[in-house]
């Protein structure tokens, strides 16, 4: 089972959560940060997204638990693709940690990544990056 190291433990500890919200993290790697917020969800649901086959492959055997449950999700897609599947949105809370998309590496896949994110968030959704205190909420045009 993937552990969260203390960077991602703040992270996750940091977000917003309620126990009803629909989560997106895009960029879930083997899964520790989507383990750890399905833990803080009753009636809520976390679809978790990355673009690695393998990644996501580990993320389906370590939150197989989750998954079993009812609390979790995991798809393979790059965020600058992502489009929910029926029933998946629409997300109060988006979070990404360390993807390239969203901090600034990559602009054109993040532009096109803050596109698909908007139109998947919930009139009132956030989004969270890392590289803040130990978050940033990135504005969403609306």
């Amino acid at each position: 089972m993937p552990q969260l190291s203390p960077r991602l433990a703040r992270a996750v500890a940091a977000l917003p959560l309620e126990p009803h919200l629909r989560v997106l993290e895009i960029g879930c790697g083997p899964g520790a940060a989507a383990r750890a917020v399905a833990a803080r969800l009753e009636s809520g649901h976390i679809l978790a997204i990355d673009r690695s086959a393998a990644a996501v492959a580990q993320a389906r055997t370590a939150c197989a638990e989750e998954i079993a449950s009812g609390r979790l999700t995991v798809r393979q897609c790059a965020a600058e693709d992502f489009v929910p599947a029926p029933g998946e949105g629409p997300f109060d809370l988006v979070f990404a940690f360390r993807v390239g998309a969203l901090d600034g590496r990559h602009p054109e896949a993040g532009r096109q990544a803050l596109a698909r994110i908007t139109a998947a968030l919930a009139p009132t959704g956030r989004l969270f990056v890392d590289g803040g205190d130990p978050l940033r909420e990135v504005p969403v045009p609306r």
